[in-house]
């Protein structure tokens, strides 16, 4: 089966917009003690 790939453009405010909201989601992750590894990805892709 083949994966779909989607690109989004993106301006920089909402890249930092989504990078914050992402880390917020990440600390809330840390904090309950689950995997970050999902959106750790998403955070170095969109910080290309």
């Amino acid at each position: 089966m083949l994966k779909r790939k989607d690109r989004v453009t993106l301006t920089d405010d909402e890249k930092t917009i989504l990078i914050l909201g992402l880390n917020e989601l990440r600390n809330s992750l840390i904090n309950e003690g689950k995997y970050t590894d999902a959106v750790d990805e998403l955070i170095l892709k969109l910080a290309d």
